[in-house]
């Protein structure tokens, strides 16, 4: 899981890029990499200008960094990495000098890179430097592009969408990507199924009723609106945090193309088959976000209305409900309120320490949950609490947790988890990619409550989980949602080689 974010038009872009990339640093806290773009003359002659790295965006950058990142367009980056060992080299942004010079960044993951590298090396004659899957879908566009960019029947932006169409053709897994072309201008386009967030914002002088909100784009802008600058990213805080009114999302198996003279136009490129994640409502995503028109803030109370339907039916009596901070809040305000229980902020999260889920290994988990959460006695000690946290993936965060409430005087604990009992691999850009990694896989419930040392132990239905997320009026929440991670049902087909081989490099990173 990553965070992306690209501007088209801003004088300062690389402080823009910045300040976007602190509203999605959640999204990623190993690396983070900003590429600028600069007109330098009347002849089209312009410059890239790249810095990126391991660490955070506020470590990486400092402000002499961002006063070199000249340019009006650019693209920024955070990594949380689920393929390679995590090198600096891997960071992105991404650039390739030809055809034209070409940078990118994506959220997602690839999953027949081994296959592609393969085919681009002995294919196409190109050189893959990296372990990084961006670095696939940059030589497969540039590769496309290259072809089709000298086709004499070929002119305007068709190039650009027929080198995008065949990237999805080729390219198996999830990508919502943002990249610039020199000369030709800001390219944004999202996998067919749309697994991963991409929204699409502006800035504009006239009324927002100028221009259009949903539905098929063609063009922009609309007939006397005075559009200043534009924004893709991951999520609609960054827009909210940079002040640009949101358009849209961009559409599972759509390209949208931003000429240099800030035309913008739009094509479906394969037809759409809407399988989003649904841990962006559970975990990842932050709670002020809206993705695909479900608010997330909206669909975690929900949950907690879900929640508060199976707590009532097993009969358990707690006196204080404490969510385990911070995605479990909205859930456990909500199930508190249902129930009539009293809502306590139990656990304090020291703000300076990562998030231990997209911590590698669990030694390293069982050390952060020390400094990350201290507990309040006061609302513990002699009381039967009940817990609420987003997930339980390995049980290694969940049993340290249970320890520090235990310690604190806790009579009873009620461990309850937001989403179902995840047992299946992601593939799809979530650390979650080996068999190994679900303590509910080959155990039952009554092992789990065992083995994290608590007294009660309630999950979260599927039915249930999907009632929060699912917009009846819209869709239907079965076929729009990837529940791959708690049921085994993928969105695309992915070969048995290809699974043994991405275990395998987890495993060996380990």
């Amino acid at each position: 899981m990553c965070g992306v974010i690209g501007i088209f038009g801003e004088r300062d872009v690389a402080s823009k890029l910045w300040l976007g990339l602190i509203a999605i640093q959640h999204r990623g806290q190993d690396a983070a990499g900003i590429i600028t773009y600069a007109q330098h003359s009347a002849n089209k002659d312009g410059r890239f200008y790249l810095k990126k790295g391991k660490g955070t965006v506020q470590s990486l950058f400092n402000p002499q960094d961002l006063t070199r990142l000249k340019g009006s367009i650019g693209i920024g980056h955070v990594r949380y990495p689920t393929i390679g060992a995590g090198d600096p080299e891997d960071a992105q942004p991404f650039y390739t000098n030809t055809p034209f010079g070409i940078a990118i960044a994506h959220n997602g993951n690839v999953i027949n890179y081994e296959s592609l590298r393969k085919w681009l090396v002995n294919k196409r004659h190109r050189h893959i430097n990296t372990k990084s899957d961006v670095e696939i879908i940059l030589n497969v566009l540039a590769s496309e592009l290259e072809t089709n960019m000298w086709a004499p029947s070929i002119g305007g932006e068709k190039p650009v969408f027929e080198a995008v169409k065949r990237v999805m053709e080729r390219v198996t897994g999830s990508y919502s990507c943002i990249s610039f072309i020199a000369n030709i201008g800001l390219l944004a386009f999202r996998d067919p199924h749309g697994i991963k967030p991409l929204k699409f914002g502006c800035k504009v002088e006239a009324e927002a009723s100028t221009y259009p909100t949903g539905g098929s784009l063609s063009t922009y802008p609309a007939e006397g609106s005075k559009f200043n600058n534009f924004c893709f990213a991951s999520e609609s805080v960054a827009l909210d945090t940079l002040g640009y009114d949101e358009i849209r999302d961009v559409n599972p198996g759509e390209a949208i193309l931003i000429d240099l003279k800030g035309k913008v136009i739009s094509k479906v490129i394969k037809p759409p088959s809407p399988r989003h994640c649904i841990f962006e409502y559970i975990y990842f995503a932050r709670p002020d976000s809206v993705l695909d028109n479900v608010s997330v803030y909206e669909t975690r109370l929900r949950l907690g209305e879900e929640l508060a339907k199976k707590i009532k039916k097993s009969g358990l009596k707690p006196d204080v409900v404490i969510p385990v901070p911070d995605t479990a809040r909205a859930t456990a305000l909500s199930l508190a309120n249902t129930l009539g229980v009293p809502y306590r902020e139990g656990l304090i999260k020291n703000r300076y320490v990562a998030r231990t889920f997209i911590m590698p290994r669990d030694e390293r988990r069982l050390e952060y949950v020390r400094y990350k959460l201290n507990p309040v006695k006061q609302e513990i000690q002699g009381k039967k609490v009940l817990l609420v946290d987003d997930s339980i993936v390995r049980g290694t965060t969940s049993k340290a947790i249970t320890s520090l409430v235990r310690k604190a005087g806790a009579k009873k604990i009620y461990f309850i988890s937001s989403c179902p009992p995840l047992k299946y691999p992601c593939f799809y850009g979530i650390d979650m990619q080996t068999k190994q990694d679900f303590i509910a896989r080959e155990k039952s419930i009554s092992e789990i409550k065992a083995q994290i040392g608590v007294d009660e132990l309630i999950y979260q239905s599927l039915e249930g989980m999907l009632r929060a997320v699912g917009d009846t009026e819209v869709r239907s929440a079965k076929n729009s949602y990837c529940t791959a991670c708690f049921t085994g049902n993928y969105p695309t087909q992915i070969p048995v080689k290809e699974i043994k081989r991405i275990e395998k490099e987890r495993i060996r990173l380990s």
